[in-house]
């Protein structure tokens, strides 16, 4: 009998021993660290200050910790098989090599995951290509009860992550106290999504650093952004856009007379709004093909010919700021050259899925 119960008891220990291991192994992976210094060309617009008084987001190491698990955690969705970086790849500036997103069994949606670099400090803060989230955390709920993303319910979502004791351990120690709402785990998940930086490109540092130099293409080509082409009327600012909505003819379907997705139209009802889009950011813009809302544009060449030739033709309710630019071939090579010269010096691999609670 003294045997049976030492053997019981060591038995008992070794499992504990073993869930203790496990506990630590996720936790010490994803272990709390400072707030990522923003790079060359993006710090002097990054205010952890202003973000917490225009958005209500307050950015504390703990919270990006936890944040980063949620970003990468499938049981969010429905069935167990969609995160957040399904559609948002580190490696692709947070947005994703496909031309359409992808979402739980197997559904296609009509546009692409946009990239959410510097997403925290845009000139004006709206999300989605549509404008129809105003914060980061609203923007993070969204796709939760998305029937095509991860088709889900935000009452479902909370029970799920509920579920899970290594959350609810962190949760109390980021919240205070243990319940997950959804209110927090779209709190969490945009406090990580506000430290994802690009910067310190080739641009930035000719721009900043005394010494830095740069092909004689890549200034012409800056020359033409802001010159001729026009480029920076909404491509504009450290982040390279106005935030705003512009329709380019993208999506018009000549035979049916109409447009594939009403974009902005959708949120606001308002007839000028019509397939407007919203400018997404040039930061990382070689990581992030296919381009424009429903990836119809493969490389950047082709998307400065859509613009040389001032939008697609025939279709009705263009921006007014788009017009014919009679670039040369050369010219739009120079121009692709500067977009290039916009990449930042980490293609964001070192953000990898964490060990995640069980």
């Amino acid at each position: 009998m003294r045997a049976l119960v030492l053997a019981s008891l060591a038995a008992a220990l070794a499992a504990c021993s073993d869930a203790w291991s496990d506990t630590a192994g996720w936790e010490a992976e994803n272990p709390v660290v400072d707030l990522p210094e923003p790079p060359l060309g993006v710090a002097d617009n990054v205010s952890w200050r202003k973000l917490e008084a225009q958005q209500g987001l307050k950015v504390t190491p703990e919270k990006v910790r936890l944040g980063r698990w949620l970003f990468f955690d499938a049981r969010l969705s429905k069935d167990g098989t969609v995160s957040c970086a399904t559609c948002h790849h580190p490696e692709n500036a947070f947005s994703e090599p496909l031309p359409t997103s992808k979402g739980i069994a197997g559904q296609v949606g009509a546009r692409k995951a946009p990239p959410i670099v510097n997403a925290a400090f845009p000139i004006q803060p709206v999300y989605f290509w549509d404008g129809r989230a105003s914060t980061l955390a609203e923007q993070a709920k969204g796709p939760i009860e998305n029937p095509i993303e991860m088709g889900s319910t935000h009452v479902l979502c909370v029970q799920s992550i509920g579920k899970i004791a290594g959350y609810r351990k962190i949760f109390a120690q980021v919240y205070g106290d243990e319940e997950p709402t959804i209110d927090r785990i779209a709190d969490a998940i945009a406090a990580f999504e506000a430290t994802l930086f690009s910067g310190n490109s080739a641009w930035d540092r000719y721009q900043n650093e005394d010494d830095a130099t740069i092909a004689p293409e890549v200034k012409l080509g800056a020359e033409l952004f802001h010159g001729k082409a026009q480029c920076n009327q909404c491509h504009l600012g450290f982040n390279f856009t106005d935030s705003q909505f512009h329709n380019l003819g993208v999506g018009w379907d000549p035979a049916k007379q109409a447009y594939k997705d009403e974009g902005r139209k959708k949120v606001t009802g308002k007839p000028e709004d019509l397939a407007a889009f919203k400018t997404p950011t040039l930061r990382d813009v070689t990581r992030h093909a296919p381009y424009m809302h429903d990836g119809s544009i493969e490389t950047l060449l082709e998307v400065v010919e859509l613009y040389d030739r001032g939008g697609e033709p025939g279709a009705p309710n263009l921006s007014k700021k788009v017009t014919k630019l009679g670039l040369t071939e050369d010219e739009k090579k120079a121009i692709v050259a500067f977009l290039e010269a916009l990449t930042g010096d980490s293609d964001n691999k070192g953000v990898v899925p964490p060990s995640l609670p069980e």
